[in-house]
């Protein structure tokens, strides 16, 4: 089970006005070893509230640096802290590298990679495409990388300079809502704007993997133009960090249907401590175990991440939301426990499976 571990950071550099790019140093360097695309989840006490996030990795894997990219969100207390607070030296708290948005890489085989990220969402991208260059000389990348304006593009420069380090094997498209000269880079990256620019600049037909990250609009229409385009579902990758209105509405409509219902007796395991407890139909899985003095893993709490994922042995259950999962894990019995609620009168779950 992923346990907090002690950081220190020994460099902090702005890529934008608002966004900083955090070097760590783990106390235990074997426990954070990443996988292009992976996160690091921090949490931090603020005033006696324990607040926790996830934020990409945003080195490649042989940069030879553990680094975070953190934009500064309004009214974001982990975010707003990590931009104006935290200066070199600060310890800070983090659970190992998690997440499953990557595709390993193979060395002897050339592919062609596509990526899409709009703002923040090229963190993890950038790590994906600095891993993929660097290991796989015969492959290509293009990346599509949608701003407000110039000044909001985080990674400028370096990106810039990956572009000349990589002639003619990585292709850069910067989107602006504003200030291009040309249309077709003008505006926002929806089906239309994909369509164009697959008849124009991209060639979806030799597209080995997309990749997607940014606000959740934006990469379902991206997805839906690219399956639309020829590529299969497995073809296309996600990672998302907002919770969908979708997931809102129907845990309203749960607990409306909850109300008169009785409560349901639940078996939990976490790191081979077991309790048992009643919980109601309207409460997950994971506020439950954490209510019950279990020390279950968790940050989003909002079907984003894969921190919380455990697996229901026994008991019928419905998940409001899933953008961490695969589809074959899911068919496993596998579960993001935050978005988890029983629906019979019994249910069971192991997080001691990962």
């Amino acid at each position: 089970m992923a346990r907090f571990h002690s950081l220190t950071i020994t460099d902090i550099h702005r890529t934008i006005r608002d966004a900083v790019v955090l070097t760590l140093q783990p106390d235990e360097p074997e426990a954070f070893r990443f996988t292009q695309g992976q996160y690091l989840t921090f949490r931090h006490d603020f005033d006696g509230t324990e607040v926790r996030r996830n934020y990409s990795i945003c080195a490649g894997v042989d940069d030879g640096l553990l680094q975070v990219g953190i934009k500064r969100v309004e009214g974001g207390a982990f975010s707003t802290f990590a931009n104006t607070v935290l200066r070199v030296g600060d310890p800070i708290e983090a659970m190992p590298p998690s997440g499953s948005f990557y595709a390993e890489t193979e060395t002897k085989t050339g592919r062609n990679y596509l990526g899409f990220a709009g703002g923040s969402g090229i963190t993890p991208i950038l790590s994906i495409l600095k891993t993929a260059l660097a290991q796989e000389p015969q492959s290509t990348f293009t990346l599509v990388y949608a701003n407000r304006a110039v000044n909001t593009i985080m990674f400028r420069e370096e990106l810039e300079d990956l572009k000349n380090r990589y002639m003619g094997r990585l292709t850069l498209i910067h989107i602006l809502e504003s200030g291009q000269d040309m249309e077709l880079f003008t505006g926002r990256v929806d089906q239309a704007k994909c369509t164009a620019l697959f008849s124009n600049w991209v060639s979806v037909s030799d597209v080995d993997t997309a990749y997607i990250c940014g606000p959740e609009p934006m990469m379902l229409a991206i997805a839906e133009s690219l399956k639309a385009h020829g590529l299969e579902p497995d073809q296309i990758r996600f990672e998302l960090f907002t919770e969908s209105q979708q997931g809102q509405l129907a845990r309203q409509a749960l607990t409306d249907r909850a109300a008169d219902q009785p409560g349901t007796a639940a078996q939990v395991t976490v790191e081979g401590v077991t309790r048992s407890f009643t919980m109601p139909k309207d409460q997950s899985v994971l506020e439950a175990a954490l209510e019950n003095a279990l020390d279950a893993p968790f940050a989003c709490k909002a079907g984003v991440c894969s921190t919380c994922k455990a697996r229901v042995l026994d008991g019928e259950y419905e998940m409001l939301s899933n953008h961490a999962l695969e589809d074959y894990e899911v068919e496993q019995g596998m579960v993001l426990t935050c978005q988890c609620y029983p629906l019979g009168d019994t249910i069971t779950v192991e997080y001691d499976t990962h």
